[in-house]
């Protein structure tokens, strides 16, 4: 076993080991709050699901703003301190958030905290790929999802037991430990960020901001945000719509949820790597594709099924779907960009996660609180059904060049 820890670590540089653990660290302050946000909310407030996805809605705006501000101060000056940026925000709000109790108070600073907060997204996606060759980014990515997962397993088991007792805790112990990775960063992760060439060094601040016009304008590129909004609009109802869900329809509390949520966890420390090794052998757009189908079985089952056991199995089949298309979407956006505009890509390709987080919660709550709250399920089934057959169509208009042929290309790539 210690053979096997040893080789795999040998895989890959320090430098990397060092991002996944202040990641693993961090994330698991992320995780004992997240999922439990909107139970938050609704219950801190009395504010139905309507007001909750509003709420997210615009922090997800604002933080659309700040990580495209991000990306390019990241491509500019540097991913570290973009980082270190990023943790500070996050434990003030964490201090903050925990003590408003004013609903437009609590609303006006989540955007402030959407807007500064993700400003460092874009840097820490661009820092692995900076670090990692081109044929070992498909594996350093689903490294990190097993790290990340590992986070998952514990942030939201202590989570539950912390909101089942008070959740200011929650915002309290996010606080404490975005301050504790914030120090491992600043003394222990140097600056990534490739030499820059000389066009690159005589760049005026505007200039670096407005180079995001070659992203928008790159047609295969922005054709894969398409297909991926769709994707992670279902997805990301797990983080809010789905506690919110089993609470109020079948009475699940809140420390039953964190064990389904870590039940996804365990099944990406479990197998993540090994799909990995296996997914980066296959054309990318088909695994995304692939993995989409996943959510479109896993996600429906909410609308039919009615026990826990039954739920957690939907998210082992969420799961699967997950494991083979996070890491083959970052694969993808990483060969999509430049060297010297990789962080305003990974901004670009953040558009993904934010885009999803605009629309979804709002759209949900609008069900949850006017028609079944099953029609969720049904509609995301509906729309994971819309973006395979989008994947598909971008294998058949893409997929005969080299550079999407499979998820563990050898050489680097550049934007057609």
């Amino acid at each position: 076993m210690f053979q096997n820890f040893r080789s795999t670590y040998d895989q890959f540089p320090r430098t990397f080991w060092v991002v996944a653990g202040t990641h693993f660290i961090d994330v698991i302050g992320n995780t004992l709050l997240m999922p439990f946000f909107a139970l938050y909310v609704t219950q801190k407030f009395n504010v139905g699901m309507t007001q909750a996805g509003i709420l997210l809605a615009t922090n997800s705006v604002a933080g659309m703003v700040g990580s495209t501000i991000g990306g390019a101060m990241a491509d500019r000056f540097g991913r570290r301190g973009i980082i270190l940026f990023g943790l500070v925000v996050s434990a003030l709000s964490g201090l903050t958030l925990g003590f408003v109790d004013k609903f437009y108070f609590f609303y006006g600073l989540s955007v402030f905290v959407g807007l500064m907060g993700s400003a460092a997204h874009p840097a820490h996606q661009a820092m692995i790929a900076d670090i990692l060759p081109a044929e070992k980014r498909a594996e350093g990515f689903g490294m990190m999802r097993v790290i990340t997962n590992f986070a998952w397993i514990i942030g939201p088991t202590i989570g539950g037991f912390l909101a089942a007792y008070n959740f200011l805790y929650l915002f309290l112990s996010d606080a404490v430990i975005s301050i504790i990775t914030a120090l491992l960063v600043f003394r222990l992760l140097p600056e990534t960020k490739p030499q820059p060439k000389d066009k690159a060094e005589q760049e005026s601040l505007w200039q670096t901001i407005s180079g995001y016009r070659v992203a928008l304008m790159d047609r295969p590129y922005l054709a894969f945000i398409f297909a991926s909004i769709l994707m992670i609009l279902v997805y990301q109802q797990m983080y809010s719509s789905l506690s919110v869900y089993l609470r109020d329809v079948h009475q699940v509390d809140p420390q039953y949820y964190g064990m389904i949520m870590s039940t996804s966890a365990v099944t990406v420390v479990l197998f993540q790597f090994s799909v990995t090794k296996i997914i980066k052998k296959y054309p990318p757009f088909l695994m995304m594709a692939a993995a989409t189908f996943f959510y479109m079985i896993g996600f429906t089952m909410y609308g039919f099924v009615a026990t826990v056991p039954l739920f957690m199995l939907a998210m082992i089949i969420i799961t699967v779907g997950e494991m083979i298309g996070m890491p083959t979407s970052n694969v993808l956006a990483a060969h999509f960009a430049p060297e010297d505009m990789r962080a305003r890509y990974m901004a670009v390709f953040g558009l993904t996660w934010t885009v999803p987080s605009m629309i979804g919660p709002w759209a949900a709550g609008l069900v949850f609180d006017n028609l079944d709250p099953n029609y969720v399920w049904y509609i995301g089934g509906v729309l994971c059904i819309v973006a395979m057959f989008a994947f598909y169509a971008l294998h058949v208009r893409l997929g005969a060049r080299e550079k999407f042929q499979h998820a563990g290309s050898n050489r680097e790539v550049v934007p057609s």
